[in-house]
This record gives structure tokens, C-alpha cells and sequence, in this order.
């Protein structure tokens, strides 16, 4: 059709998302020329600023690389990476559940460690940590058999892709749950860190005068055909971020019991003091096992 006006741009542009031919693509597209178009009206948007807003998008790109994912950096610090989260399990939101987000710092083939095993792979000063979990699907059955991937970051607060002084794969682990659903191991006490700032989140930020961290954070993912792949967060509540997580991604369900340990270690004497603990159990949904794609390599 020939503009005659303003809102003829909206009715133009919807009219040729709407004959696109697979429906659910079809639908995204409707409904995101209706919001963005929405939106520009709404704000009043300027020319200036909508081509600073495109440099931005194009800068998102450019800083996502190998190691570093901008832009699910912003998803998470704009809290969109937490709703489709929720949108998606627990009963669409209605009810608690295991999952969190995926994180910009997962990578495919962690070495596998055999339950008890350390996930230490080069030297790492801190506070030992013993983890005893369980997987379950929602009755509460346990789930022998389920591969679970393991990663976290150090107690200086960087993964080890961000630190040369770190072994390759240091503080990650692939483990298997054992016939009542169980796994363990040993690593060490992790902390909160900032989120990096180096770039458009950080900007974001500063102008926001938001501070940029996450608190201390075990990260999983779980893998049992027949079940929906579970990508979980459990948070230690003793953070003093605990409620202002940078990426919104704390809820009630995701906050585990690290228990400090003064006394001696029950059955390794050599075990440094204080240690701490935890215990929790991880919940599966039904669904199709399909692992999600790594934002770094």
C-alpha cells in the first residue's frame, strides 16, 4: 500500500507478517511489529535515537564472541532471560520450579568425574564445598541414570574462562545420578561476582546507577531422555545480593542451604576449616530432552 500516514506503516507492515506461511512464525511476527511499533509511539522516538539504538544492536553483536555473550548479558540484565524462564515451566509460572537460566558461561563436553570426584583441576584457594543432590521428576521418583552438568565460578569470582590462572574445565564436571537418583562431589566455596561492565550492559548500568552483581550461584544442567532438559541456578542466601541480583534471576525455589562447618570434616580429617555443604534436590518436568546451544565455546 502507498503511506499515507503514520499509522499506515503499522497496517502495512502487520498485513505482510500476517501472510507469513508457518503459523507460530507468523504470530511472533504480528505481534512484534505491533509492539515495537507500539513502543516507538509510546516513547515519542527520535531519529537520533533510533540510530543510536540500532548502533547498540549492531555493538551487541560485535562483543559476543568465543568467550563473552553480550547479548544474553542484556537479556538477563533487562529480565527477559528469567520471564521466558518462568513462562515456560513450573505450570507456565504457575507453580515453583527447578529451572533458571542457561547463564552466558556454559560450555559442551565438561570432563566427566565419577560421583565423590573434585571438579578442582588446578589450584583454587577457598573454603571446601560438598555437594549432596538428588534428581526427581515432580512426584518425587528419583531418576537414575540422568547426566549432570556441573560449573560454577571461582572464589575471586571469575569462571575459568575468564582467568589465565585457571586450569582449562577448572570447576566444571559432568557427573551421572546413581540408581536412588544421587550425586555428589567436592569443589569449593564460590562467591558473588560482578557481571562484566566492559560494554553495553555496562553502560546500561552505570546510566541506571544499578550495581552489577549476581550473588554466589551453583549452576546445573541435567540431561534424561524423556524429560526436559534442566537448567538450574541454586543460590546461597547468605549473599548480601541475594535480592538484587543484577539478572533477576533469584526466586524462592533456587535458594539453597550452604551450611558453614566449623567443626572437623566427618570422614577427611585433611579437610581445611571452615567447610561448607549443601544438599538439594533438583526437580524434572516431562518433555523432550533437547540441549540448548551454548553461548560460548
Amino acid at each position: 500500500m502507498i503511506i499515507e500516514r503514520q499509522q499506515d506503516v503499522t497496517v502495512a507492515a502487520t498485513s505482510v507478517m500476517e501472510r507469513t506461511s508457518d503459523p507460530r512464525l507468523r504470530e511472533i511476527m504480528v505481534s512484534l511489529v505491533k509492539h515495537l511499533h507500539g513502543f516507538v509511539r509510546d516513547v515519542g522516538l527520535t531519529e537520533a535515537e533510533f540510530r543510536d539504538a540500532a548502533a547498540i544492536v549492531a555493538e551487541l553483536g560485535k562483543l559476543s564472541n568465543d568467550t563473552h555473550n553480550e547479548v544474553v548479558l542484556m537479556a538477563g540484565s533487562l529480565g527477559v532471560s528469567s520471564l521466558v524462564c518462568l513462562l515456560n515451566n513450573g505450570d507456565q509460572g504457575n507453580t515453583e520450579t527447578s529451572q533458571s537460566l542457561l547463564g552466558p558461561f556454559w560450555r559442551l563436553h565438561s570432563p566427566k568425574v565419577d560421583n565423590g570426584g573434585s571438579i578442582i583441576r588446578s589450584e583454587t584457594p577457598g573454603a571446601p564445598l560438598f555437594v549432596t543432590a538428588r534428581v526427581v521428576d515432580q512426584a518425587g521418583n528419583p531418576l537414575p541414570g540422568a547426566e549432570v552438568d556441573i560449573w560454577h565460578a571461582s572464589p575471586v569470582g571469575l569462571y575459568e574462562n575468564q582467568d589465565p590462572e585457571q586450569a582449562d574445565m577448572n570447576l566444571r564436571g559432568k557427573f551421572t545420578t546413581d540408581a536412588d537418583g544421587r550425586f555428589w562431589f567436592r569443589s569449593v566455596m564460590m562467591i558473588g561476582y560482578p557481571i562484566p561492565t566492559n560494554g553495553v550492559v555496562g553502560r546500561l548500568l552505570r546510566l541506571q546507577d544499578r550495581h552489577p552483581y549476581r550473588p554466589a550461584h551453583l549452576h546445573a544442567l541435567i540431561f534424561k531422555p524423556g524429560f526436559k532438559v534442566l537448567v538450574s541456578q541454586v543460590y546461597d542466601p547468605a549473599d548480601p545480593h541475594i535480592d538484587s541480583d543484577v539478572q533477576f534471576g533469584v526466586t524462592r525455589a533456587l535458594i539453597g542451604n550452604f551450611v558453614r562447618h566449623e567443626e572437623p570434616h566427618p570422614t577427611d580429617a585433611d579437610v581445611g576449616r571452615p567447610w561448607y555443604s549443601l544438599d538439594y534436590v533438583y526437580r524434572m518436568e516431562e518433555g523432550d530432552a533437547v540441549l540448548p546451544r551454548p553461548p560460548i565455546k
